[in-house]
Formats: structure tokens, C-alpha cells, sequence
């Protein structure tokens, strides 16, 4: 409303001022009762929430992780994850995944990500501590999350933190067993590791160093299954390349695997032994049996056992 000075009636011009003024402090009374009925709103929400938080005390840590265990060992865990989100317990148990929601710039939304990989990591192995695993392998980009303007949003060395996040989260969640800490710590802490030596030119050093490093606690197997998981990409051709590689690398590891048992390999059985069982002196054909023997038992056809090695070279000595 706009009010025009009228000199012929003065009047009507202070009416429409009048008017104006009214209409101001009614708009200015709406936008309060709004503002009033926002924060009334927000106050109810925090209630609700705070009702909600105390509904999920009555239950216990364990029996809340039960069930959430039962989720992950489904074959499309997401569901009953985002479900767990959608309710406001996701928040409650694990508000590291929470953190990492939301987009940076042009970059994915980790936790949309993490769901994905979660349900991908579900198709090749059913294993509960792999697939916790797959649902913390990003925690660490919370805290290292940097935008720097040549390259964009970076979250170096965030496998390093998340890997150490893990022993306290555990702790809260009650999973206390020290093997299950320890496996999930290494599988995050060396998730990326095998992209960097997917490389043809990659040479058995630098594998054997990521292998020495690993230690016992972790499979390779697992670690590439968490690598494959991990490629969210919708480009089909990209993704492919990236598995075809990942296979590549995997059959590359068994083969340093075997070398490396043939080099420590002990037989169970000496010359004497074979001498012994097969009641001969000493020739060409016991190092000949020998070499049965150890093939029989990298194959995997007779265990290394000295009762079973003795049975083999009685059959293979006839």
C-alpha cells in the first residue's frame, strides 16, 4: 500500500497513513505469532527428542547392538540402518556416521556413501565384523575434512584416525572382544592401501611390505572385499576397471603368498623316514617321492602330518 498526499483532501491522506500503520503492526504481529509458533515448534521437537533419547534408556546398550547386528547380517543392511537414522537412534549410538552427513561442495555424501558400501560389501560376505567394517571406514573424514582451493575438500589420513576412533567406540557400544577391535582397526586403517598398488608396474616389494605390515589380524581377501565395496562410482566402466584391477592384485598377493610357504616349507617326513617305511637304501627315488609329497601337500590333497605322509609314501612307493 502506498500512500499518496492528496491536498485536496487532506483527510484521506491521513487515513491512509492511518491504515498503512495498521497494516504494519498487523504484519509485524503476524510475523511474531509465526516466530512465537517457530520457536514453540523447535521447543517441541527438543522435547520430543529428549523424550525419545529417554524411551531408549529403559533398554540397554547390548540389547540395542543386538538387534543392530541382527540389521547388518541382512543382505540390504541400508534399509534398517536408515531407518535407525530416520528415528533418531542412529544419532544416540553411533553419531560419528551423523557427522559425516552432508555433501562439500561437489564431493559425495559420505554418509550416503557408507550405506552403499555397506550393502555392497553384503554380497560377497555375510561376516558381521567385516560389514562394521564397511559402516566406519569413513569416520575418519569428520576430523580431517580441509578445503584446500587448488584441489578442493580433502580428508587426508582420515583411514589413520577412524582406525583409532574405534577401541572407544567399541567401549560405549559394549563389544569389548579385543580380536574384533583389532581386525576392524586394521581393515580401516589399511582400507586404502590396496587401490595405491593396483598399478601393473607395482612391484613384490612394495606388496610385501603392506602384507609384513598387516600382520595376522586381517585376511587380504577381506581387505580387497572392502576395496570392492568401496567403489560407489554409477560410471560402469570405471567401476569394472577398478575390479578387474583389484582381481589382478589379489592374484598377484597369492602368488608372493606361495612363494613365500615354498621357501618355509618343512617336510613332515626325512629320507630316513622314507627309507625306514619303505624298507630300501638310499637313491634317486626318494627325492623323486619327496617331491610328491610336497606337491600332495601344497595342493591341499594330504595335510602336513606325519602319520598322513607316511600313508601317502607307502601308496606312492607301490
Amino acid at each position: 500500500m502506498k500512500v499518496v498526499y492528496n491536498s485536496e483532501d487532506p483527510l484521506k491522506s491521513l487515513r491512509e497513513l492511518r491504515e498503512l500503520r495498521e497494516l504494519r503492526e498487523l504484519r509485524e504481529l503476524r510475523e511474531l505469532r509465526e516466530l512465537r509458533e517457530l520457536r514453540e515448534l523447535r521447543e517441541l521437537r527438543e522435547l520430543r527428542e529428549i523424550r525419545f533419547e529417554n524411551n531408549f534408556k529403559i533398554l540397554s546398550i547390548e540389547r540395542i547392538i543386538y538387534e543392530f547386528n541382527k540389521i547388518l547380517l541382512y543382505k540390504n543392511p541400508s534399509k534398517g540402518i536408515f531407518f535407525y537414522y530416520k528415528i533418531g537412534l542412529l544419532k544416540i549410538i553411533l553419531p560419528e556416521l551423523i557427522n559425516i552427513k552432508g555433501k562439500q561442495g561437489k564431493h559425495k555424501d559420505n554418509f550416503y556413501h557408507t550405506l552403499k558400501v555397506v550393502d555392497n560389501i553384503s554380497n560377497y560376505s555375510n561376516n558381521l565384523w567385516l560389514k562394521w567394517a564397511a559402516l566406519l571406514h569413513d569416520i575418519g573424514k569428520y576430523l580431517t575434512k580441509k578445503y584446500r582451493s587448488n584441489i578442493g575438500w580433502t580428508f587426508y589420513s582420515h583411514e589413520l584416525i577412524g582406525a583409532k576412533m574405534i577401541y572407544s567406540i567399541f567401549k560405549r557400544l559394549k563389544l569389548h572382544k579385543k580380536k574384533n577391535i583389532k581386525y576392524i582397526k586394521n581393515i580401516i586403517k589399511y582400507s586404502s592401501r590396496p587401490i595405491t598398488l593396483i598399478s601393473y608396474l607395482t612391484t613384490d616389494s612394495s606388496i610385501k611390505k603392506l602384507l609384513v605390515n598387516m600382520g595376522n589380524s586381517i585376511s587380504i581377501e577381506d581387505l580387497i572385499l572392502l576395496c570392492k565395496s568401496d567403489i560407489t562410482t554409477k560410471n560402469f566402466l570405471k567401476k569394472k576397471q577398478f575390479q578387474q584391477k583389484l582381481d589382478f592384485l589379489k592374484k598377484k598377493i597369492q602368488k608372493i603368498e606361495e612363494k613365500k610357504n615354498k621357501k618355509k616349507f618343512v617336510f613332515p617326513l626325512s629320507g630316513d623316514n622314507i627309507m625306514n617305511i619303505l624298507n630300501i637304501n638310499s637313491c634317486k627315488e626318494i627325492g623323486i617321492l619327496k617331491k610328491l609329497l610336497k606337491k600332495a601337500i601344497i595342493k591341499g590333497i594330504i595335510p602336513n602330518d606325519f602319520k598322513k605322509a607316511s600313508l601317502f609314501i607307502k601308496k606312492a612307493g607301490k
